[in-house]
This record gives C-alpha cells, sequence and structure tokens, in this order.
C-alpha cells in the first residue's frame, strides 16, 4: 500500500517540488489573501520561493488554459488554481463556476498532474474572507501531498 509506505510528514515534505501557481485577479483581495496563504504554507512545507512559478489571469474563467500553459512545459510537479466567484443576482455565477472547475479538472486528467482547485465559490463576500486563509493553507497541503503521491505511482 503506497499511504502505509509513506509517512504523513513525508507525504508533505515539499522540498525539491516545482509548483505553478495561476491566480485569478477578479476578487482580487481575496485571492491576493489566497495566494499569501498557499505560498507560506509551501515555504513551511519546504518549497523554496525560486520554485514556485505564480502568474496571474483575469478571472476563474481564464484559469485552465494558463494551467494548461504551465503544464505543458512539463517541468511542474504540481499546480495550484486560485480565484474567487461570488454568487451575483444572475446564472453567470453558475456558469463561471462550472466551466472553471470543468476546465481544471479536465488539466488535471490531460496532463496527469495535480492540481488544487481553490477557486472559491461563495455566497457572498463574507463568506469568501472566512475562506481564503484557511483554503490558501489547504492548497498549499494538498498539492504537495499529490505530487508526492503522484511520484510514489509512477
Amino acid at each position: 500500500m503506497f499511504g502505509a509506505e509513506k509517512g504523513k510528514a513525508d507525504s508533505l515534505d515539499g522540498k525539491g517540488l516545482r509548483i505553478g501557481i495561476v491566480q485569478a485577479r477578479f476578487n482580487e483581495s481575496i485571492t491576493n489573501a489566497l495566494a499569501q496563504a498557499c505560498r507560506g504554507e509551501l515555504a513551511v512545507l519546504g518549497v523554496q520561493a525560486k520554485d514556485i512559478d505564480h502568474v496571474l489571469v483575469p478571472g476563474a474563467l481564464e484559469i485552465p488554459v494558463a494551467l494548461q500553459a504551465l503544464a505543458e512545459k512539463g517541468s511542474y510537479d504540481a499546480l495550484v488554481a486560485l480565484g474567487c466567484i461570488i454568487r451575483g443576482e444572475t446564472y453567470h455565477f453558475e456558469l463561471v463556476a462550472n466551466e472553471s472547475a470543468a476546465g481544471v479538472t479536465r488539466v488535471t486528467l490531460d496532463y496527469q498532474l495535480p492540481i488544487a482547485n481553490v477557486i472559491l465559490t461563495t455566497e457572498n463576500l463574507a463568506q469568501a474572507v472566512a475562506r481564503q486563509v484557511e483554503k490558501g493553507v489547504d492548497a498549499a497541503r494538498v498539492v504537495v501531498e499529490m505530487a508526492n503521491l503522484m511520484e510514489q505511482l509512477e
């Protein structure tokens, strides 16, 4: 069993990992907080700042194509998608939430590359603010654990 062979502490060892982060600028105060929390936790886990590439895109719908461009480079162990979609009065929320999530998933599967999808989908700004740090930290932990797991599975 892979999980039994490698302990929890080892699965969160980020030393030597190359990570790409794609951050949407829309709802920038939230996405900046997500990015700061994610980068901070990556450092705690041993990922060196020089091994993190961080790119900005306009909004959540643009995240998948930037992830795909990074994945095509073949130099990353895992990627992170950071965005924030807050429900409005129109159907646009569902469209953006569904399509961005589907695009992230497609890149993950097409390239067999772990991607932490932390595109928050909330009812209001208060919910986004309440989640911005915790989910940024979660993103870092997910990509490190999954990058290590994928290496084991190869």
